[in-house]
Protein backbone atom coordinates (compact mmCIF):
# COMPACT_ATOMS: atom_id res chain seq x y z
CA UNK A 1 0.00 0.00 0.00
CA UNK A 2 1.39 3.50 -1.11
CA UNK A 3 1.12 6.32 1.77
CA UNK A 4 -0.13 9.16 0.02
CA UNK A 5 0.07 12.89 1.36
CA UNK A 6 -2.25 15.63 -0.03
CA UNK A 7 -1.61 19.22 0.29
CA UNK A 8 -3.88 21.74 0.37
CA UNK A 9 -6.51 19.57 1.39
CA UNK A 10 -9.40 21.78 2.25
CA UNK A 11 -9.25 23.08 -1.52
CA UNK A 12 -11.15 22.09 -4.63
CA UNK A 13 -8.51 20.12 -6.26
CA UNK A 14 -7.64 18.43 -3.00
CA UNK A 15 -10.57 17.39 -2.15
CA UNK A 16 -10.99 15.42 -5.21
CA UNK A 17 -7.62 14.32 -5.08
CA UNK A 18 -8.28 13.04 -1.37
CA UNK A 19 -11.28 11.08 -3.08
CA UNK A 20 -9.08 9.47 -5.92
CA UNK A 21 -7.00 8.05 -3.23
CA UNK A 22 -9.63 6.64 -1.14
CA UNK A 23 -11.21 5.21 -4.33
CA UNK A 24 -7.78 3.63 -5.54
CA UNK A 25 -6.96 -0.11 -3.55
CA UNK A 26 -3.37 0.45 -3.83
CA UNK A 27 -3.20 3.83 -2.20
CA UNK A 28 -3.58 4.71 1.30
CA UNK A 29 -4.03 8.61 2.61
CA UNK A 30 -1.47 9.10 5.23
CA UNK A 31 -1.96 13.07 5.81
CA UNK A 32 -3.36 16.13 4.61
CA UNK A 33 -2.04 19.65 4.88
CA UNK A 34 -3.14 23.08 4.46
CA UNK A 35 -1.54 26.44 5.47
CA UNK A 36 -1.72 27.61 9.34
CA UNK A 37 -4.96 29.18 10.98
CA UNK A 38 -7.08 27.16 8.19
CA UNK A 39 -10.81 27.25 9.52
CA UNK A 40 -10.69 23.12 8.97
CA UNK A 41 -7.19 22.49 10.94
CA UNK A 42 -8.10 19.19 12.40
CA UNK A 43 -10.85 18.45 11.03
CA UNK A 44 -11.64 14.94 9.26
CA UNK A 45 -9.75 15.24 5.72
CA UNK A 46 -12.06 12.86 4.10
CA UNK A 47 -15.18 14.75 5.64
CA UNK A 48 -13.81 17.78 4.32
CA UNK A 49 -13.76 15.70 0.93
CA UNK A 50 -16.90 14.77 1.08
CA UNK A 51 -15.81 10.84 0.95
CA UNK A 52 -16.73 9.86 4.13
CA UNK A 53 -14.68 9.76 7.39
CA UNK A 54 -11.09 8.56 7.07
CA UNK A 55 -10.00 9.17 10.62
CA UNK A 56 -6.77 11.59 8.83
CA UNK A 57 -7.05 14.97 10.49
CA UNK A 58 -6.02 18.45 8.50
CA UNK A 59 -2.87 19.60 9.90
CA UNK A 60 -0.28 22.44 9.30
CA UNK A 61 2.84 20.63 10.22
CA UNK A 62 4.91 19.88 6.74
CA UNK A 63 7.51 18.38 8.27
CA UNK A 64 4.92 15.87 10.51
CA UNK A 65 3.15 15.29 6.86
CA UNK A 66 6.22 14.30 4.94
CA UNK A 67 7.48 11.70 7.44
CA UNK A 68 4.56 9.59 7.64
CA UNK A 69 3.88 9.17 3.34
CA UNK A 70 5.63 7.60 0.80
CA UNK A 71 4.46 10.78 -2.05
CA UNK A 72 2.95 14.14 -1.75
CA UNK A 73 0.44 15.66 -3.99
CA UNK A 74 0.77 19.17 -4.45
CA UNK A 75 -1.59 21.73 -6.33
CA UNK A 76 -1.04 24.84 -5.14
CA UNK A 77 1.30 27.64 -6.41
CA UNK A 78 4.86 27.54 -7.49
CA UNK A 79 6.55 28.67 -4.27
CA UNK A 80 4.29 26.79 -2.21
CA UNK A 81 5.27 23.49 -4.19
CA UNK A 82 8.98 24.20 -4.23
CA UNK A 83 8.61 24.49 -0.44
CA UNK A 84 7.01 21.44 -0.39
CA UNK A 85 9.18 19.92 -2.54
CA UNK A 86 12.84 20.86 -0.78
CA UNK A 87 11.29 19.20 2.35
CA UNK A 88 10.50 16.19 0.45
CA UNK A 89 14.26 15.73 -0.70
CA UNK A 90 15.55 16.51 2.76
CA UNK A 91 13.30 13.30 4.00
CA UNK A 92 13.59 11.27 0.54
CA UNK A 93 9.97 11.43 -0.31
CA UNK A 94 8.54 11.24 -3.83
CA UNK A 95 6.12 14.22 -4.80
CA UNK A 96 3.62 14.81 -7.61
CA UNK A 97 3.15 18.49 -8.34
CA UNK A 98 0.42 19.70 -10.28
CA UNK A 99 0.73 23.67 -9.42
CA UNK A 100 0.60 25.66 -12.70
CA UNK A 101 2.27 29.59 -13.50
CA UNK A 102 6.08 28.36 -12.94
CA UNK A 103 8.21 30.67 -13.82
CA UNK A 104 11.95 29.55 -16.18
CA UNK A 105 13.58 29.93 -12.53
CA UNK A 106 10.96 28.40 -10.64
CA UNK A 107 11.62 25.56 -13.17
CA UNK A 108 15.12 25.75 -12.59
CA UNK A 109 14.86 25.32 -8.97
CA UNK A 110 12.48 22.20 -9.49
CA UNK A 111 15.17 20.70 -11.74
CA UNK A 112 17.46 20.97 -8.94
CA UNK A 113 15.17 19.96 -6.06
CA UNK A 114 14.56 16.40 -8.31
CA UNK A 115 18.69 15.85 -8.17
CA UNK A 116 17.46 13.49 -4.90
CA UNK A 117 14.28 12.34 -5.48
CA UNK A 118 11.77 12.03 -8.07
CA UNK A 119 9.40 14.43 -9.03
CA UNK A 120 6.37 14.09 -11.56
CA UNK A 121 5.19 17.77 -12.13
CA UNK A 122 2.92 18.42 -14.59
CA UNK A 123 0.68 21.39 -15.71
CA UNK A 124 -1.93 19.10 -16.64
CA UNK A 125 -2.20 15.13 -15.36
CA UNK A 126 -5.36 14.36 -17.52
CA UNK A 127 -4.68 11.31 -19.33
CA UNK A 128 -6.54 12.96 -22.24
CA UNK A 129 -4.52 16.25 -22.66
CA UNK A 130 -1.09 14.54 -22.67
CA UNK A 131 -2.46 12.21 -25.30
CA UNK A 132 -3.39 16.11 -27.28
CA UNK A 133 0.46 16.81 -26.23
CA UNK A 134 1.57 14.22 -28.60
CA UNK A 135 -0.89 14.26 -31.05
CA UNK A 136 0.39 18.00 -31.33
CA UNK A 137 3.19 17.27 -32.01
CA UNK A 138 2.97 14.81 -34.84
CA UNK A 139 1.06 17.44 -36.19
CA UNK A 140 2.66 20.18 -36.29
CA UNK A 141 5.68 18.19 -37.67
CA UNK A 142 3.20 16.92 -40.54
CA UNK A 143 2.01 20.38 -41.67
CA UNK A 144 5.32 22.82 -41.08
CA UNK A 145 5.62 25.69 -41.30
CA UNK A 146 2.56 26.68 -44.47
CA UNK A 147 -0.38 26.59 -41.49
CA UNK A 148 -0.30 29.46 -39.15
CA UNK A 149 -1.01 28.03 -35.82
CA UNK A 150 -3.09 29.94 -33.00
CA UNK A 151 -3.75 28.59 -29.32
CA UNK A 152 -6.93 29.70 -27.20
CA UNK A 153 -7.84 28.42 -23.28
CA UNK A 154 -10.81 29.27 -21.20
CA UNK A 155 -10.92 28.53 -17.20
CA UNK A 156 -13.31 29.76 -14.91
CA UNK A 157 -12.28 33.47 -13.67
CA UNK A 158 -10.81 32.53 -10.49
CA UNK A 159 -7.96 30.86 -12.51
CA UNK A 160 -4.82 33.44 -11.01
CA UNK A 161 -2.59 32.61 -13.85
CA UNK A 162 -2.79 33.20 -17.62
CA UNK A 163 -2.29 31.81 -20.12
CA UNK A 164 -2.86 28.08 -18.63
CA UNK A 165 0.42 26.21 -17.78
CA UNK A 166 -1.53 23.28 -20.33
CA UNK A 167 -1.68 26.20 -23.09
CA UNK A 168 2.03 27.35 -22.77
CA UNK A 169 2.48 23.80 -23.09
CA UNK A 170 0.94 23.09 -26.22
CA UNK A 171 2.34 26.39 -27.69
CA UNK A 172 5.68 24.74 -26.33
CA UNK A 173 5.43 20.87 -27.83
CA UNK A 174 4.25 22.67 -31.17
CA UNK A 175 6.96 25.34 -30.95
CA UNK A 176 9.38 22.06 -29.88
CA UNK A 177 8.47 20.39 -33.28
CA UNK A 178 8.41 23.10 -35.53
CA UNK A 179 12.29 24.27 -34.54
CA UNK A 180 10.94 27.59 -33.14
CA UNK A 181 11.99 29.05 -29.45
CA UNK A 182 8.38 29.49 -27.69
CA UNK A 183 9.32 32.43 -25.43
CA UNK A 184 9.94 34.02 -28.81
CA UNK A 185 7.35 33.09 -31.12
CA UNK A 186 4.54 33.55 -28.45
CA UNK A 187 1.80 36.28 -29.30
CA UNK A 188 0.04 37.09 -26.05
CA UNK A 189 -1.41 40.42 -27.62
CA UNK A 190 -2.94 41.95 -31.09
CA UNK A 191 -4.58 45.24 -30.77
CA UNK A 192 -4.83 48.59 -32.99
CA UNK A 193 -2.68 48.59 -36.12
CA UNK A 194 0.05 45.47 -35.24
CA UNK A 195 0.35 44.70 -38.66
CA UNK A 196 0.45 41.34 -40.44
CA UNK A 197 0.25 38.14 -38.40
CA UNK A 198 4.18 36.83 -38.75
CA UNK A 199 4.58 33.25 -40.02
CA UNK A 200 6.26 32.02 -36.94
CA UNK A 201 4.27 33.45 -33.98
CA UNK A 202 2.12 31.20 -32.10
CA UNK A 203 -1.05 32.99 -31.13
CA UNK A 204 -2.17 32.29 -26.94
CA UNK A 205 -5.47 33.78 -26.48
CA UNK A 206 -7.00 33.39 -23.10
CA UNK A 207 -11.16 33.45 -22.06
CA UNK A 208 -11.81 33.77 -18.20
CA UNK A 209 -15.76 33.02 -17.13
CA UNK A 210 -17.98 31.35 -14.84
CA UNK A 211 -17.04 27.19 -13.92
CA UNK A 212 -15.22 26.66 -16.50
CA UNK A 213 -13.04 23.62 -15.62
CA UNK A 214 -10.71 23.89 -19.25
CA UNK A 215 -11.06 23.85 -22.61
CA UNK A 216 -7.80 24.04 -24.80
CA UNK A 217 -7.55 24.13 -28.73
CA UNK A 218 -5.40 24.22 -31.29
CA UNK A 219 -6.22 26.15 -34.61
CA UNK A 220 -3.48 24.97 -37.22
CA UNK A 221 -5.06 27.50 -40.23
CA UNK A 222 -4.13 26.93 -43.86
CA UNK A 223 -5.16 28.83 -46.99
CA UNK A 224 -9.07 26.93 -47.51
CA UNK A 225 -8.49 24.99 -44.93
CA UNK A 226 -7.81 24.39 -40.75
CA UNK A 227 -7.95 21.72 -38.56
CA UNK A 228 -8.91 22.17 -34.60
CA UNK A 229 -7.88 20.28 -31.52
CA UNK A 230 -9.85 20.48 -28.67
CA UNK A 231 -9.91 18.87 -25.14
CA UNK A 232 -13.25 19.95 -23.15
CA UNK A 233 -12.58 19.19 -19.11
CA UNK A 234 -15.72 18.62 -17.64
CA UNK A 235 -15.05 17.80 -13.94
CA UNK A 236 -11.78 17.90 -12.10
CA UNK A 237 -12.23 14.15 -11.35
CA UNK A 238 -9.27 13.44 -14.36
CA UNK A 239 -6.71 15.80 -13.13
CA UNK A 240 -7.62 13.96 -9.98
CA UNK A 241 -7.12 10.26 -11.47
CA UNK A 242 -4.10 11.21 -13.32
CA UNK A 243 -2.38 12.80 -9.87
CA UNK A 244 -3.32 9.13 -8.17
CA UNK A 245 -2.15 7.23 -11.08
CA UNK A 246 1.24 9.37 -11.31
CA UNK A 247 1.41 8.02 -7.65
CA UNK A 248 1.75 5.18 -8.10
CA UNK A 249 4.25 5.33 -10.76
CA UNK A 250 6.73 7.82 -9.66
CA UNK A 251 7.73 5.94 -5.94
CA UNK A 252 9.42 3.70 -8.49
CA UNK A 253 11.32 5.86 -10.23
CA UNK A 254 14.83 7.30 -10.05
CA UNK A 255 15.51 10.90 -8.52
CA UNK A 256 14.64 13.32 -11.85
CA UNK A 257 11.90 15.63 -12.96
CA UNK A 258 9.69 13.80 -15.04
CA UNK A 259 5.88 14.36 -16.41
CA UNK A 260 2.68 12.90 -17.30
CA UNK A 261 4.25 11.63 -21.04
CA UNK A 262 6.90 9.83 -18.78
CA UNK A 263 3.52 8.31 -16.57
CA UNK A 264 1.83 7.32 -19.69
CA UNK A 265 4.84 6.07 -21.68
CA UNK A 266 4.06 8.59 -24.30
CA UNK A 267 7.32 9.34 -25.53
Amino acid sequence: MIKVAVSGAAGRMGGRVITAVKEDPELQLSGALERPGHPYLGMDAGLIAGCGALDVPIIDNLNELVKGCDVLIDFSAPTVSLKNLEVCGLNNKAMVIGSTGFSPEERALAVELARTVPVMLAPNMSVGVNVMFKILKDVAKILGDDFDVEIVEAHHKMKKDSPSGTAVRMGEVVAEALGRDYGKVANFHREGICGERTRDEIGMQTIRGGDIVGEHTAYFIGMGERIEITHRAHTRDMFSHGAARAAKWVVNQEPGLYDMQDVLGLR
